[in-house]
């Protein structure tokens, strides 16, 4: 089995990734590790290691789902900041969206057509967000940084990636499904 490991998400366009970096890394936060700008995405799906053929067969699905149900690009805004684990000392220090029943419907159908491949995928309920840096270290408790955030963009594909633990950024692209252009898209 592959050693690397896999996942759908939301890729972000290059500018945005860019000034969301920025504007974090301006913060100074003690984080040991902020996630590479070329890495950041909003993920939709983790699966893990895996061999080609339920691979393919995820993405095959995928794009027939997207096709079905006539899946349209649809904009998203990452308006606040959060995190996960202790709030004194959170884990994991993410960026978040605007609630947006399309993305709940689009990561519903990721899932779907990944389980239906074969794959496992966590129970826990989708939370979307965008991590930007992992394990606080810092002397003092976490705060949350006092940034205002409303950055806009449209999320128009679905992106198979894969895990390189052993290069900066990690994460290249094995496999991108175009969402469905519509009528006056943004």
């Amino acid at each position: 089995m592959s050693r690397n490991h896999y996942f759908f998400a939301l890729p972000l366009p290059l500018e945005l990734k860019q000034d969301l970096h920025q504007r974090i890394q301006e913060q100074q936060l003690p984080f040991a590790r902020f996630v590479h700008e070329q890495d950041l995405h909003l993920t939709l799906a983790f699966l893990g290691a895996a061999e080609e053929e339920p691979l393919q067969k995820a993405i095959s699905l995928m794009a027939s789902f997207i096709k079905e149900k006539e899946i349209e690009a649809f904009p998203l805004v990452i308006d606040h900041l959060g995190f996960f684990g202790k709030k004194t000392e959170p884990r994991i220090f993410w960026a978040g969206v605007q609630e947006e029943s399309r993305l709940n419907q689009l990561q519903a159908t990721v899932s779907a057509a990944c389980r239906e491949a074969g794959f496992t995928l966590d129970n826990r309920p989708f939370r979307p967000h965008i991590t930007i840096a992992r394990k606080w270290k810092g002397e003092t408790s976490f705060q949350l940084p006092p940034l205002e955030l409303k950055e806009n963009f449209l999320a128009e594909s679905v992106v198979l990636y894969e895990t390189y633990l052993d290069r900066s950024p990690k994460y290249k692209i094995k496999e991108k499904i175009e969402l469905h252009k519509g009528e006056g898209k943004e």
